[in-house]
């Protein structure tokens, strides 16, 4: 097995959640929850060059996140030991001249962030799938989709749906997903500026928890995107209860379509059926709200380039 010698750029692209249901919890702590998730045309970009020492680096650096904490490189640390394991497994593995051990491969990562940190579109998540599979086409390890989305999900619920690249219904703790086809749509997101952490939200008493469980047809049978009353998000009113500022977001996006929270973030979002209506809404939108439009895509673009 040798490494790929020439740089490779990927995207990393967003995801919303057009709904989330929490159905229960585990007794390791983990929530049951149902959710569809919508991947988006625009996201994050990583650059991945080899090296031959093993080392793994990662820059810039982002503020308030140590590169060891970062989960691009926990992803490629995890990725790199996988595949020092696999080869130590094979009876008769005889490194290449140019790779002597595994430990070896190693790769320079350039990260260009453009989705916000705790904004519930899957920054993190996505950034860690787009390493495993930047790194497995990168390294020549020839590892399945199956085998990274395995290891994608000891990082993150939400991993293994980027790994597949698919616009996907999940359930169990987001592991199982089966891929649907949604209708186009353009989407106006708003980040307001606020940090909101999973674990945070996730620990409140007031957050439901006993939501019925659907199934994929019952999302599905709404007439558009915009009329399904029969699915919400479970954690918006505790969001927005200590968040006044994403309450504000959803509120003004709302006069415009019926506007939501996106996972546990701080993203809120609203569909159209145009990108001239989503651009109109977006320059309209208040000064103090940051946000941007994307197209809703079945497949992601990651998975166009691997």
């Amino acid at each position: 097995m040798s490494a790929i010698n020439t740089p490779l750029t990927l995207p990393s692209p967003a995801k919303l959640n057009l709904f989330l249901h929490i159905n229960g919890q585990r007794e390791d702590g983990y929530h049951l929850l149902q959710t569809v998730f919508q991947l988006l045309d625009y996201g994050d970009e990583l650059s991945f060059t080899s090296n031959t020492t093993g080392e793994l680096t990662l820059t810039p650096e982002m503020v308030g996140v140590p590169n060891a904490q970062n989960l691009i490189i926990k992803a490629a640390h995890l990725l790199q030991k996988y595949i020092e394991q696999k080869n130590t497994q094979k009876k008769h593995f005889k490194p290449s001249h140019q790779q002597s051990s595994c430990a070896q491969l190693g790769a320079n990562i350039t990260l260009i962030k453009r989705l916000p940190m705790g904004g519930g579109i899957g920054g993190g998540s996505s950034n860690a799938a787009t390493t495993l599979l930047g790194l497995n086409k990168l390294w020549n390890a020839g590892l399945s989709l199956d085998e990274l989305a395995a290891l994608g999900l000891t990082l993150g619920a939400d991993v293994p749906v980027f790994i597949h690249g698919r616009s996907a219904w999940a359930e169990g703790i987001g592991e199982k997903i089966t891929p649907v086809d949604l209708p186009a749509k353009w989407f106006v997101v708003l980040r307001p500026d606020v940090h909101i952490s999973t674990a945070e939200i996730f620990s409140k008493k007031s957050l439901t928890r006993d939501t019925p469980i659907i199934k994929v047809a019952a999302f599905l049978e709404g007439d558009n995107e915009n009329d399904r009353s029969n699915v919400k998000n479970d954690c918006q009113d505790v969001v927005i209860k200590h968040h006044p500022k994403v309450k504000q977001a959803v509120d003004w996006l709302s006069s415009f379509s019926p506007a939501q929270l996106t996972g546990t973030g701080s993203c809120v979002f609203a569909a159209f059926d145009s990108e001239a209506s989503a651009r109109n809404v977006l320059a309209s939108k208040p000064e103090n709200i940051e946000g941007f439009i994307a197209k809703g895509v079945n497949r992601s673009p990651l998975h166009a380039l691997i």
